[in-house]
């Protein structure tokens, strides 16, 4: 299996939570604040759009992206736009961006970069954040429905980027990165055992990974999370860790889930 495997497979998954949901169901509210299930649906398929514009045309959307000027608000924008259409227009629109970004990710040849809003990316991180993202949302969606999604090893991708993020998420909070790296030891949903880092290290983060997913991600509270942390530093990166670009927003508070 791929990583481009992988985030077809995700997105499979989403697909089966919102395929067949009752109309009224997608203006429901969902954990993020001020988005419902459409908007969710509809940001996933807007920045799949952007994903694949970006592998397929990279000097046409980095001329697009040098015009922009607020890229929150860009964003936010193309999901609001999307959570306009008509539901089954609006997952028509995100079955066939979906397809296309996998399909135009995968021909990328070796050693190529793609342009992005922040730095440029491997077609293969680039999956792998589009499945970050794929699967976080679809959290929110999960939440939304009250319904809990069995978690695959497909989670390591999710973890991977937290990990990866580590000394972006310091920063985006007005904090110094620390100068060693930490040993993240992290166990999958099959029992497969996966660690970054260096033996050795001194801090250490443990837990499962599909905790560790819901805290980078920020949809779950530490506290209601098994991940733990030897070393103040390790302990404050578990207070701030994020696995995605932007602000870290509200997150979830604890208990929220039950």
């Amino acid at each position: 299996m791929t990583v481009f495997d992988d985030l077809q497979a995700e997105c499979d998954a989403l697909d089966v939570l919102v395929a067949d949901l009752p109309l009224e169901l997608w203006a429901a509210p969902t954990p993020a604040p001020g988005w419902t299930i459409a908007h969710q649906i509809a940001h996933l398929a807007w920045t799949d759009e952007q994903a694949a514009f970006a592998a397929r045309s990279p000097e046409a959307f980095s001329a697009a992206l040098a015009e922009i000027t607020d890229p929150d608000a860009y964003v936010d924008a193309g999901a609001a736009a999307g959570a306009d259409l008509p539901p089954a227009e609006l997952l028509e629109h995100w079955r066939r961006t979906r397809t296309d970004v996998v399909q135009s990710l995968r021909e990328i040849p070796p050693g190529g970069r793609i342009p992005w809003f922040g730095p440029p990316m491997a077609a293969t991180s680039m999956a792998t954040a589009r499945l970050m993202e794929t699967w976080a949302h679809g959290q929110d969606v999960a939440d939304t429905l009250g319904v809990r999604v069995p978690a695959t090893d497909r989670i390591r991708n999710v973890a991977h980027i937290g990990v990866r993020a580590r000394d972006y998420a310091f920063f985006v909070n007005g904090l110094t990165p620390p100068a060693t790296e930490f040993l993240v030891t992290l166990t999958g949903p099959s029992g497969a055992v996966w660690t970054w880092g260096p033996a050795d290290a001194e801090q250490r983060v443990t837990g499962p990974a599909l905790d560790f997913a819901l805290l980078a991600t920020r949809r779950r509270h530490r506290d209601d999370l098994a991940v733990t942390a030897d070393g103040k530093d390790a302990s404050r990166w578990l207070d701030c860790a994020q696995a995605f670009a932007g602000p870290a927003g509200q997150g979830r508070g604890p208990g929220q889930f039950g």
